[in-house]
């Protein structure tokens, strides 16, 4: 009984940063920085942490192997939509960064209803746009606290976030539908 409690610690660490997303958007929308680099360093550590513990205990699960990433792209949109909502960014780079993950999320779901279950495989591209992704919206917050982030780099920084997003959504797009061909023509012999 333990040790099925023990193994569950992942999954509740995946669901606790899944619940953050709307805490972290209000202290945005409340102008509070600060704690929301605190909550967010949180969300962040504990992303790491429950992956190491299923990995190390063995107690990987369907479960947190779809919810994990949505916990990821769901934090990071609630963040960008929320930056726009207060001007801290421009609509269309926080509508970029959503519909890159909304591609990934209705392919991944729509193969999955036509051709069956479906391995979760981030490719790099996407680690790296997630990555940027991160980076970048941390650079933001840090903004609002202190001068020390230039201008420029953050300029540069949102045209990365943005090319790594189009690259690694039409990446999944190509990969995709690769596959899905080579279901369908498995599904014809």
């Amino acid at each position: 009984m333990m040790i099925m409690l023990i193994k569950q610690i992942p999954n509740m660490l995946t669901t606790l940063r899944l619940m953050l997303a709307l805490p972290i958007s209000w202290l945005i929308l409340e102008g509070n920085y600060g704690l929301v680099l605190w909550v967010a360093a949180f969300a962040g550590f504990t992303d790491g942490v429950d992956g190491w513990i299923a990995r190390k205990l063995d107690a990987t699960s369907r479960y947190g192997g779809i919810v994990d990433p949505l916990a990821d792209k769901l934090l990071l949109g609630c963040i960008f939509v929320s930056l726009a909502v207060v001007g801290q960014l421009p609509w269309w780079v926080a509508a970029t960064v959503v519909l890159r993950d909304l591609v990934i999320v209705i392919g991944a779901v729509t193969y999955h209803f036509l051709y069956g279950a479906y391995e979760a495989e981030p490719s790099l591209l996407g680690k790296l746009s997630t990555l940027l992704q991160i980076v970048f919206a941390i650079l933001v917050l840090i903004s609002q606290l202190t001068p020390l982030v230039a201008q420029t780099f953050l300029e540069f920084a949102q045209w990365s976030v943005i090319i790594l997003a189009a690259a690694s959504g039409g990446h999944y797009v190509f990969t995709w539908a690769a596959r899905a061909r080579a279901s369908a023509a498995v599904l014809k012999e």
